[in-house]
């Protein structure tokens, strides 16, 4: 009876470890599917530019004349701009529900922050056009009169572009990195923040000295979770950007992201190479986000052997 016991338990482990790996396998032959057919796909497009496509700053599908660069640094600036501003209220929101909120306003703000993140993104972009271009527009008004010595500034004002993009991006990443930031703080052991304020520290001082190098790790994985998250948003930037296929000067401007033009023109495309190339900005967006996630996970693996 025993023996059948024992053989009936390796039996079930074999099968679990099975399927782990069977999973495993299979997320990575979908990340292989997608970049080879991406590959295949943008070949034409390849072939008739070749590394010019990235540097090229022309897009006139009239004369099949294709380049990748305005969308590139429309995507770049718009995503990381978005996270830079969006980390410190990402912080500082996770820090009020977990360490200064009480328990009963924590978990309002909790549920909030959890809807934010199931809001479809045509909604925040209907918001966007009818509450916020308007407000932005205003401001850039207010800033182009008295500011318009600066380079940034110095484009007249259409409320929709680059600003109201990285604004809408802000709002709608901030609910990930909140998430994720929030959860990571409530695993801080309470041995040491007792034990730091024991020893006299300050509230600020044991947040500063122990929770936050505590949780630096989950941060970082927040922030890039919500960095891919802005890098492959679509409608809502769609419907605020602007739209236009010229590299933006100033935040002002209008602008582009390669997936705002792929949603814009793929059901358009007509021709080989204008399918090929819209499809080679897909093929770019994908390396771009695997690029920084690779980048995340490594700053990350980093961090957490010089801690040990």
């Amino acid at each position: 009876m025993e023996i059948k016991r024992k053989s009936g338990r390796l039996t079930g482990d074999m099968i679990f470890k099975g399927a782990k790996s069977a999973s495993g396998a299979i997320i990575v032959l979908v990340l292989v599917m997608i970049f080879l057919i991406l590959s295949m796909q943008s070949l034409p497009s390849m072939r008739a530019f070749g590394l010019n496509f990235i540097i090229k700053d022309n897009w006139d599908p009239v004369k099949n004349d294709f380049g990748a660069y305005p969308f590139i640094i429309g995507t770049i600036v718009t995503s990381f701009a978005a996270i830079i501003i969006s980390l410190p209220f990402s912080i500082a929101t996770s820090l009020f529900i977990r360490e200064y909120a009480p328990r009963f306003a924590g978990k309002i703000i909790s549920h909030m922050v959890d809807l934010l993140a199931a809001i479809p993104s045509v909604i925040y972009g209907m918001w966007g056009i009818f509450v916020l271009v308007p407000i932005v527009r205003r401001w850039e008004m207010f800033l182009y009169a008295h500011f318009s010595f600066i380079p940034i500034f110095n484009a007249p004002p259409f409320g929709v572009g680059l600003l109201s993009a990285i604004i809408i991006l802000v709002i709608m990443t901030l609910p990930y990195s909140i998430s994720i930031t929030r959860d990571v703080m409530a695993q801080t052991p309470k041995e040491l923040k007792e034990g730091a304020l024991a020893l006299g520290s300050s509230k600020w001082k044991m947040v500063r000295k122990v929770i936050i190098p505590y949780c630096r790790k989950g941060i970082i994985g927040g922030t890039t979770l919500a960095l891919g998250r802005a890098l492959g948003e679509t409608m809502a930037v769609t419907m605020v950007i602007g739209n236009s296929v010229s590299a933006p000067r100033t935040l002002f401007d209008p602008a582009n992201t390669i997936a705002s033009i792929i949603a814009n023109e793929f059901n358009e495309a007509s021709g080989a190479l204008y399918v090929s190339s819209l499809v080679e900005l897909g093929l770019v967006l994908f390396l771009i986000s695997f690029f920084i996630n690779a980048l995340g996970r490594l700053f990350i693996h980093r961090t957490a052997f010089n801690k040990g």
